[in-house]
């Protein structure tokens, strides 16, 4: 198992979804808008919703007013995905209850991307890679975008999704060298930072992996996902401190980001920040008080309450 997920950013990632089987189905309910930079609803964003519990999801609109819905879903943890072509994705992980606490409508942003002017038949090209790539067909999808990007080295972020079939194929070296290339036309790109720092956690080699994450100013992080891994690849390296830092701006960007909470509250526990650890946890309870983690979470504040 890897130890950290990929920061998956590129902008044509998508989340491969079971479609057919419906053991996501509930009594839950979530929704929310999307909108850009400049609060503008954004409209026909694609919406896919995964159920870890059911292994199994499905895919939405947003309308012209940026809303989505989604009813009738199971409770306990679920992946969401928000993209459109042109824009960078977004990735989201939440917790519902069916006949609990309901989700306030949510609000995501999506960041257009600059510079970017793409053909009609580059972009069934890219949807041909993208197929194969969610297909786990790495190999293929790594031929259709080096063809892509050989006849186009213009679209040199193509290097990124390169670099994430390689990372699939659990390939480090390949995966670092087309990160490398990304910066070598933009040596401020943080996403190919980011997913070297990854590579290099993935290898075993925690202390090269925190040089990399190292050269991406703190301030200038607010993806929750990415907050999380480096805060995790800093708590496996036994500094609890600065994994902290992390753990907080992601629950800050993120409030019901369960990961992080989790981690919060082990990270306050390992630091023997009592009261602190005792808060986080009973925050993650009213989040998710059903799955085998809420249970260890019991378990903790049991512990901790003596």
């Amino acid at each position: 198992m890897k130890k950290t997920a990929p920061i998956l950013l590129s902008i044509f990632f998508l989340m491969s979804l079971s479609l057919t089987a419906q053991t996501y189905k509930g009594k839950g309910r979530m929704s929310g808008y999307v909108f850009d930079q400049d609060g503008n609803p954004i409209e026909d964003v694609t919406v896919k919703l995964f159920s870890l519990r059911a292994q199994a999801g499905f895919e939405i609109k947003t309308d012209s007013e940026g809303k989505w819905v989604a009813a009738w879903l199971r409770g306990g943890g679920w992946n969401l995905d928000f993209e459109k072509f042109g824009y960078e994705p977004k990735k989201i992980s939440v917790s519902i209850e069916e006949m609990g606490k309901k989700l306030p409508p949510m609000e995501i942003r999506l960041n257009k991307i600059q510079g970017l002017i793409i053909s009609d038949a580059l972009k069934d090209e890219l949807t041909q890679g993208n197929e194969l790539f969610n297909a786990g067909s790495y190999a293929e999808a790594i031929a259709v975008y080096s063809k892509m990007l050989e006849d186009n080295p213009e679209i040199y972020i193509l290097n990124k999704n390169i670099g994430n079939a390689y990372f699939e194929m659990e390939d480090y070296d390949q995966a670092e060298a087309f990160y490398k290339k990304i910066l070598e036309q933009d040596p401020e790109a943080t996403d190919a930072k980011i997913s070297i720092g990854n590579c290099y956690v993935n290898r075993g080699d925690s202390a090269t992996a925190l040089e990399w994450y190292n050269k991406v100013e703190f301030d200038s992080i607010n993806d929750a996902t990415v907050l999380y891994n480096i805060g995790t690849s800093l708590y496996n390296s036994g500094n609890y401190e600065e994994s902290l830092r992390y753990y907080q701006r992601s629950v800050e960007i993120q409030p019901d980001n369960l990961d992080g909470i989790y981690q919060l509250g082990l990270c306050n526990l390992t630091l023997g920040n009592k009261d602190t650890a005792v808060s986080q946890f009973e925050k993650y309870l009213e989040i998710d008080s059903e799955t085998q983690r809420a249970t260890q979470v019991r378990g903790f504040l049991d512990y901790l309450r003596r």
